[in-house]
């Protein structure tokens, strides 16, 4: 944290030159002594698209305040949102990564454009966290990111909990026979009973966690609900917390460094998180400056546990997490349990562990929760980062709640979703299969979909643990089963994937993290010959410029 420099607002506001400057100002509420404050931008993804975000505006204007009340001016402006639960499944999820791309360039061009001393930053659904810190590791501007919050769980039809997860799987029940369309319809209608975002440890709560243990936002910001007066509370003070970052000059290169990192990764690990934490942390180093790869991932998920029982693998949702204590609970045994660096800064202006001093351990009630470390879910992280002739770069595979880690078997190979899940529908995929759906990278998608129908369906056929599924696409934080993905490089750029044919015997092995499509070397490069690099897409638009631009998703999938 370096000396206090000039506010930035002062190249747009200060001086007679200025003068044009201010009389717009003027026009949307400036009162002179506003020019002598810090001026704030408030970036808001509030959108009725989806209730991850639909009550953001409520949690904008407590953050307002709370500018006001500390000394700061605040101007609000927007940035889009995509729903991944809204797009799964067809050709809107194209947009869901790139919107992550999209949501940082937002930030950037209006805080920088305004020159504005400071960003807080208000998202719900899965893209918006990565994107807001994206775009305030290239700004490092003083920043502290607001998270919407968790939706609480509905009741099903037979009043068990049921969330997003629960409708996916319905789906493929109800395929399979095991359920009719009134309960189908039921479920539907339960799953999602009001505002915020997925209940269970998928890519929402997997990154405000993160983001939260990395110390850009408030301690307790990933587990207040979105309906509680708890998460109001904590959008005003988070409003105060940025005045002062600004007045103490706390950005976030500061605070997002590989210790940092390391807290966020271990978090995850231990929640049982999604494996789009990977992509995106890998994103969010990158534009931080930070050197950070799979070996980093490799490193830490060898010497954490998986303890908490959430869902998609457990039992239990984020709310459940919320009432024994929260994440800052968690962070306080890893802490006490030597697994974190406590002296990483945070924007309260205190370290990890001054923010923990007096926040009793998740262990310090009796819960159910959370496992203690002597029986956990698993001894190692539940994300392993797999190689192989089939993922030179590497791949990414999620272990949690499996019984089965490996699997060989044939494969069975389909150029996009949309043609396996037709395949899922007709019953077409058995026991023993390896399901390849390739073309689905960064690249080639574009925009690398996740593919919670295809792992939902499957589940609900009671195929999730006697499949093995590999895309070059990603899966969301939602999915369970034996699945495998990122792989890079992708189909499109000539990755081995792209040379799968059906009946190929392929091996997943999430134990020795290995992926081996097994074909001597004569052979695939026999193939490898007669390639033919596909067609894009994409023929204009953000699509075929992120297309243009993305980064393998070893590296990411990011454009910067």
């Amino acid at each position: 944290m370096a000396e206090t420099p000039q506010r930035k607002s002062l190249t747009t506001t200060a001086g007679p030159g200025r003068a044009p400057n201010r009389a717009m100002l003027r026009a949307v509420g400036f009162l002179d002594d506003d020019f002598e404050k810090p001026i704030l931008g408030v970036a808001s993804l509030a959108s009725d698209i989806t209730p991850c975000n639909a009550h953001l505006g409520r949690l904008v204007e407590k953050g307002r305040e709370g500018i006001r009340a500390a000394g700061g001016v605040p101007q609000t402006f927007g940035a889009p949102t995509v729903s991944d639960g809204i797009s799964m499944g067809h050709a809107g999820m194209r947009y869901s990564l790139v919107s992550r791309e999209v949501i940082a360039d937002c930030l950037e061009t209006a805080a920088g454009g305004m020159n504005h001393d400071g960003l807080l930053a208000f998202g719900g659904c899965d893209k918006n966290m990565p994107g807001c810190v994206i775009a305030m590791a290239r700004l490092n501007i003083p920043s502290v990111f607001v998270y919407g919050g968790s939706i609480m769980p509905g009741v099903g039809p037979d009043g068990e909990d049921v969330d997003i997860v629960s409708i996916f799987e319905a789906v493929g029940k109800f395929q399979a026979g095991a359920i009719d369309a009134k309960k189908l319809h039921k479920i539907e209608c339960s799953s999602c009973p009001g505002h915020g975002s997925c209940g269970g440890m998928y890519t929402a709560n997997t990154m405000s966690s993160a983001i939260e243990a990395m110390g850009l936002s408030l301690p307790y910001g990933a587990s207040n609900p979105a309906v509680s007066s708890a998460k109001d509370r904590e959008a005003y003070l988070a409003g105060k917390a940025l005045v002062y970052c600004v007045k103490n000059n706390i950005r976030p290169r500061d605070i997002i460094t590989r210790k940092s990192l390391e807290n966020a990764y271990t978090l995850i690990l231990a929640l049982g998180g999604s494996t789009n934490a990977v992509l995106h942390l890998m994103a969010i180093a990158r534009e931080a400056g930070v050197d950070w790869t799979y070996a980093d991932f490799d490193r830490l998920g060898a010497k954490t546990p998986h303890i908490a029982d959430l869902k998609p693998g457990g039992q239990y949702v984020m709310f459940d997490l919320f009432r024994v204590g929260g994440t800052p609970a968690v962070l306080k045994a890893l802490l006490e349990k030597g697994m974190l660096h406590g002296d990483c800064p945070t924007v309260t202006g205190k370290t990890l562990a001054e923010n923990l001093a007096d926040v009793p351990s998740v262990y310090a009630t009796a819960q159910k929760v959370v496992r203690p470390f002597s029986n956990p879910l698993s001894e190692h992280g539940h994300i392993a980062i797999l190689r192989g002739n089939l993922a030179p770069e590497g791949a990414v595979a999620k272990l949690a709640g499996l019984k089965v880690h490996k699997i060989t078997g044939p494969a069975k190979v389909f150029d996009g979703e949309e043609a396996c899940f037709q395949a899922i529908q007709a019953q077409k995929i058995v026991a023993g299969d390896v399901v390849i759906i390739r073309g689905e990278g960064p690249v080639g998608g574009p925009g690398m979909r996740e593919m919670l129908s295809i792992t939902g369906a499957l589940m609900g056929q009671g195929l999730g643990e006697k499949v093995g599924l590999i895309t070059d696409g990603r899966f969301s934080g939602g999915t369970h089963g034996l699945v495998v993905g990122h792989v890079a490089p992708e189909a499109w750029v000539g990755g081995p994937i792209g040379l799968v044919q059906d009946g190929d015997s392929i091996t997943i092995d999430g134990d020795t993290k290995e992926l081996t499509l097994h074909l001597d070397d004569a052979e695939l490069t026999r193939r490898k010959a007669a390639w033919v690099k596909p067609a894009i897409r994409a023929s204009g638009g953000v699509l075929l410029k992120y297309a243009k631009l993305a980064r393998s998703a070893a590296e990411g999938a990011g454009t910067g």
